[in-house]
This record gives structure tokens, C-alpha cells and sequence, in this order.
């Protein structure tokens, strides 16, 4: 059934309750690598790690929102209202989160999801799905999800933007390694997204892979880690925002290799596989801060 864009645009939000508390921030983070960091003499123990891990110390890392309340805010855009897609061709193109201030480390919130945008691509359809949350003090977070609908494109509606910008023709400022622990997609979905695209080697073979891929979210989050401990001094409060393009994919047990550009208030960002001659993994990455 093909997607009515304006009944998507006109429907009422929808809006819950969530709730997270410290052992919900403390296990994405182990999602996404912390704890360790490599390069150091013993990269088994590194105090600067707790910022992360332990309750006394603990910051939230903004990325953190993609998360929060199990990702439910994407599950509701999909099923709005002039939405019917076939799951298996929708693909997620991209993401950004805004925080409007930092995350509290344990916290209730209201969230509420909408179609933002559908742009018609031709050959397919992107929705903007927008999830916001906002506590007793005011809004914290703003996520869009871009979701790429294959077959469902060719409706006559705007385009939409291209999103891609060329890279700097200079050397990155910095380059970082962050190794992919082989059981880390098992550890990452854990914080709520449960395809079992990243698990099950049978359905990772049905969807056309030889086995379970990295949720592209988890890399998200890895590489807003890498940017904060890299530029940012490991201060999370410091980002306000961080967007992104799903290039290509990720396997447990490789090696994301990070290059960065700085600015004053922004950092460019390249994500590629280093075993595999350097494929797209993240593109027109931009992390702002403060």
C-alpha cells in the first residue's frame, strides 16, 4: 500500500511516558564500548572510563536518547497513521539527536512521535519520524529518524534534501581506532532494539548477509564517544548535537577507524571499516558542541 503522506503529516502525535535510571545509561554505555580504551599500556583499566560505568561519576552520553524508553519513539512513527510499509524494505538511512541540555542520569520523561517529513525519492520513500521528550523542566531531546522505504517512492512528492557535502581536502585533525568486540551487537541490543538482524546468523543469511551485523546505531553511539574523549575531554555536557548517514555496514570484530576535522563549535566526521579497505561506514557526520 503505498505511503499517504499527508494523512502522515496531518496525524496526531503520539505521546507516552519513559523513564531510565542509572543501570539503563550505565548498560548502553557498555554497548558501545566503554570501560576500555585501547592504546594505553594496560587498556584494561582506565580511570578516566568511570565517567561512563560508574553510578558515583556517571554522564550521560547524549546518543543515550536513541534509546531511552527501549526506542519506542521510531516504532510509533512507523505505525502512524498512512504508513503501511513492508518492514523488510525499510532501511535506516540516518539520525540525529539535539539535546536542548544534558541528560539527566536517571529521569522520567514525556515522549512524543510524529512524521516529520516524506520526501519521495523515486525509486523509494523517506520518512522523517520525530521523537521528542520533554520532563518537568522543560524539553531535553529531539531525535529524527530518516527511514528509507524501498518500492514506496514515485508518489509526487518534494524530494527533500540530499544531505551529502563533500569532505575537507585537508588531513584529518585526529584518527582514531575503535576495535568492535565480537559479542557486542548481543550486549548493544540489550538496550532495546531486538532485530534479530544482529544476532541470528540464519536471518542475517535470509536478509543477504553471511552473518550478523552491528546495529547502526551502536556505531552512532561509538563514534560520539570517540569524538567527546578526543576533542571534547571526555565532557558529554559539552555536545549539543551529533547527525548522521548510515553508509555501509559493520561486523562484529572489526575495527571502525575515525578520522576528524575541528572547528570551533564543530566536528567533522568520517567512519570507515579499516579491515576492509577503508568502507563507508558513517558519512556527513557532524558533531556540534559547546
Amino acid at each position: 500500500m503505498p505511503i499517504d503522506a499527508e494523512k502522515a503529516l496531518a496525524a496526531e502525535p503520539r505521546t507516552g511516558p519513559i523513564s531510565w535510571d542509572h543501570k539503563d545509561v550505565q548498560l548502553y554505555h557498555l554497548g558501545i564500548g566503554a570501560g576500555t580504551r585501547p592504546g594505553l599500556a594496560d587498556p584494561a583499566v582506565d580511570p578516566g572510563e568511570l565517567r561512563y560505568t560508574l553510578e558515583s561519576r556517571l554522564q550521560v552520553l547524549p546518543s543515550f536518547a536513541t534509546v531511552a524508553g527501549a526506542g519506542l519513539g521510531m516504532t510509533a512513527g512507523l505505525s502512524s497513521p498512512g504508513i503501511d510499509v513492508d518492514l523488510a524494505a525499510v532501511l535506516h538511512g540516518g539520525q540525529s539527536v539535539r539535546v536542548h541540555r544534558p541528560i539527566p542520569v536517571r529521569g522520567s520523561a514525556v515522549q512524543t512521535s510524529k512524521v516529520a517529513a516524506v520526501y519521495d525519492k523515486g525509486k523509494a520513500a523517506v520518512l522523517v519520524l520525530r521523537t521528542e521528550a520533554a520532563d518537568d523542566d522543560g524539553p531535553l531531546w529531539t531525535n529524527d529518524a530518516r527511514i528509507f522505504v524501498r518500492g514506496e517512492g514515485g508518489f509526487g512528492g518534494e524530494r527533500g534534501p540530499s544531505g551529502r557535502t563533500a569532505y575537507p581536502k585537508t588531513a584529518p585533525d585526529h584518527v582514531v581506532e575503535r576495535p568492535v568486540r565480537p559479542d557486542q551487537a548481543l550486549l548493544y541490543r540489550l538496550s532495546g532494539d531486538w532485530n534479530p538482524l544482529h544476532a541470528d546468523p540464519a536471518f542475517a543469511a535470509r536478509a543477504g548477509f553471511d552473518r550478523p551485523i552491528l546495529h547502526g546505531l551502536c556505531t552512532y553511539g561509538m563514534t560520539l564517544k570517540a569524538v567527546t574523549d578526543t576533542v571534547l575531554g571526555g565532557d558529554a555536557a559539552r555536545v549539543r548535537s551529533c547527525r548522521t548517514r548510515f553508509a555501509g555496514v559493520v561486523f562484529p570484530g572489526e575495527t571502525l577507524r575515525i578520522r576528524m576535522w575541528t572547528a570551533e563549535d564543530l566536528v567533522r566526521v568520517e567512519v570507515t571499516a579499516a579491515e576492509r579497505d577503508d568502507a563507508a561506514v558513517l558519512g556527513d557526520t557532524f558533531v556540534e558542541h559547546s
